[in-house]
């Protein structure tokens, strides 16, 4: 029954997390909003697999964890470069 608010909980939070995702004034704004939606679809992950009584759930909020840091980089990377092929260097002018 815990499980079950906490779950509730969690897509309450989710769903006023896709509403600024939406909304959001700035591409940051929404790419902030992006990155919770990942938290929060972890911590569903890892409630739903608690409640199951299955602890494999948790290796996939582990892995989808990993993959939602490793977005936010590239995309973060992109707004700042324009390219995801940029090697980090900072351009000298002559």
């Amino acid at each position: 029954m815990m499980f079950a608010a906490a779950i509730l909980a969690v897509l309450a939070a989710l769903i006023l997390t896709v509403v600024r995702a939406l909304k959001g004034p700035t591409v940051f704004d929404r790419l902030l909003a992006a990155n919770s939606i990942g938290t929060g679809a972890i911590l569903l992950l890892a409630l739903f697999g608690f409640m199951t009584g299955r602890p494999e759930f948790l290796d996939i909020g582990l892995l989808y964890a990993l993959l939602n840091v490793i977005g936010t980089l590239a995309v973060l990377k992109f707004f700042r470069y324009g390219s995801l092929g940029h090697g980090g260097e900072e351009e000298t002018e002559a």
